[in-house]
């Protein structure tokens, strides 16, 4: 079968739109499908980073948060609880009268208690003034506060001897979360 010279430049022609048209609408198709699969394997392998960097810090975190959990429990147990800031008055003034009976000092008097509220914590202050006639009674106190728990901080501490018996004063400080006590107490008033 003979082509003719007519059908033969249909034919160049034909190849050549096509060539043209594989050229401009083709080709960009591949290229952006071969992007796109390129992007997704960049992302899929910065997603695999990413969770592999994950699961090496999960230890680390976990060991975090264990620490944070003991340090707050610790702090729970150097902390006063109560309802209101009277009962936890009342429970600092109880604590140290005992540190004071067990180490055989007398309890003279107690001040009024003083509060002060800073950043969500209650810092309650308590002055007592006491006798004993031995100066080993006083540091055997002492160290009785240091050791309490709930923690009782000695802020100011004085003594005095005269002929057979010594006499001072001491302030010591216990802290209170201050979460709605104030706002209670002023309800009260």
């Amino acid at each position: 079968m003979q082509i003719s010279l007519r059908e033969r430049n249909i034919l160049i022609l034909a190849v050549i739109i096509a060539v043209v048209f594989a050229a401009t609408s083709i080709y960009p198709a591949l290229t952006d499908v071969y992007q796109g699969r390129e992007q997704t394997l960049e992302q899929l392998q910065l997603d695999i980073e990413r969770e592999q960097r994950l699961i090496a810090n999960t230890a680390d975190w976990r060991e975090r948060r264990v620490a944070v959990e003991l340090a707050m429990a610790e702090l729970e147990t150097q902390t006063f609880d109560g309802e209101t800031i009277p009962i936890i008055e009342a429970n600092i003034q109880r604590e140290l009268s005992l540190h004071a009976r067990e180490s055989q000092i007398t309890v003279a008097s107690t001040r009024l208690a003083e509060t002060l509220e800073t950043d969500g914590w209650l810092l309650i202050s308590q002055e007592m003034s006491y006798r004993t006639i031995d100066a080993a009674n006083t540091v055997n106190f002492l160290q009785k506060l240091e050791q309490a728990l709930p923690r009782l901080r000695v802020i100011d501490f004085n003594v005095n001897r005269s002929r057979n018996q010594y006499s001072g004063s001491i302030t010591v400080a216990g802290f209170t979360r201050s979460e709605g006590l104030l706002s209670d107490e002023a309800k009260e008033r």
